[in-house]
């Protein structure tokens, strides 16, 4: 009887989850009605709030655990850079930028409705800022190489902070536009190779290397 009232529990989660995520979708965080959800996942109020306490609550359980392990993963591979050789850093920064954002786009596309709702239905949620949290420690990461490789005897580092920012920001947003858009695995992976070249050699232009 234990198994069996663990298995209804189970299911109707799945349940709340599976419309929660439809709704979110389609409307929005702001404009979702936890009403709503309840009414098409056939549950009560009171069976919802034995699982949640609030809509809020509700999003994050279905994005968190997805939005954390990007952020989590994106520091990971800065700090394991950080720590290989100095001498190293000219010629290693290529293949660490490009196999990390083949990474994350892979983790997207396995987790496509997380990463929609973060990207199009967060707006009123701590998530709203995700791909702006990304950059943000891409900047960081990216002061700190090249104070590295000027004192290596390169170019010193001269850009505009807008320019610098709309550059870094629009890789990111152009590699979950392949999570909105339902782009296939095989062209988005085609696509985000192709991406990030492009963006090296923009680099390159841009920083006259």
């Amino acid at each position: 009887m234990l198994q069996y009232n663990s298995a209804m529990a189970e299911n109707t989660l799945q349940k709340i989850n599976e419309i929660a995520v439809s709704e979110f979708l389609e409307k929005g965080f702001r404009g979702a009605s936890l009403r709503e959800i309840v009414k098409k996942a056939g549950v009560t109020t009171g069976a919802f709030y034995g699982y949640y306490n609030s809509k809020e609550e509700l999003f994050s359980a279905l994005v968190k655990p997805h939005s954390d392990y990007v952020l989590n993963y994106f520091k990971s591979i800065i700090q394991e850079f950080m720590n290989s050789p100095r001498s190293e850093w000219s010629k290693g920064s290529y293949d660490t930028s490009r196999n990390g954002i083949q990474h994350i786009y892979l983790y997207a596309y396995e987790h496509k409705d997380a990463f929609r709702l973060i990207l199009k239905a967060s707006e009123g949620t701590e998530f709203e800022n995700f791909i702006h949290q990304i950059v943000e420690l891409e900047i960081e990461a990216t002061h700190i190489y090249y104070k590295e490789i000027e004192a290596q005897g390169f170019k010193p580092y001269e850009l505009d902070p807008t320019l610098e920012h709309l550059l870094i920001s629009g890789e990111f947003s152009a590699l979950f536009e392949l999570i909105i858009h339902d782009i296939s695995k095989e062209e988005g992976i085609r696509c985000v190779k192709e991406l990030h070249a492009f963006y090296e050699a923009a680099w390159k232009s841009v920083l006259k290397l």
